[in-house]
């Protein structure tokens, strides 16, 4: 009875931990579509920044994810840009087939490369003026933030 009571507790609490690590990136206003995007940045003045993930297959993007952009560090400059998120997960049941087919297009334009996870900025008129690809085993994060901080400065 009692491992049956343990394991029951470890299950809600692993359930909690996902549940407020889920809630605490909708907080950052993560946009999935680019003319949106555009339209937020040209009315607000601020760059785009797409984030470029393979939010299922990718670990380097999970770690990323974690490590970047779960922190408060980051949070505090989220509002200076527009952020989108472009998913190119493999399950196919995470995103529609539309919102893939939309995803494909901006994969298509500003990741040619095809590297995962991938950070570009871009201005109002959608023109890159930074780029930032991969994430190591290492997890060091400074040069996302000198990332960040450079398109800020410059913009």
């Amino acid at each position: 009875m009692k491992k049956i009571l343990f394991l029951f507790l470890m299950c809600v609490t692993f359930s909690i931990n996902a549940q407020d690590e889920e809630d605490y990136i909708s907080n950052l206003n993560w946009l999935t579509d680019l003319s949106e995007a555009k339209k937020e940045s040209v009315a607000s003045q601020k760059p785009i920044l797409i984030y470029f993930t393979g939010s299922d297959w990718c670990a380097p993007c999970k770690m990323l994810k974690k490590d970047f952009f779960h922190t408060e560090k980051f949070e505090a400059k989220a509002d200076q840009f527009v952020l989108l998120m472009i998913d190119m997960p493999r399950r196919i049941d995470i995103i529609t087939e539309e919102q893939k087919k939309k995803n494909q297009k901006v994969v298509n334009k500003y990741n040619t490369s095809g590297g995962y996870p991938n950070l570009v900025a871009l201005n109002d008129q959608l023109q890159i003026i930074g780029e930032l690809s991969g994430y190591t085993f290492l997890r060091e994060t400074d040069r996302h933030y000198a990332f960040i901080d450079a398109i800020l400065e410059n913009y």
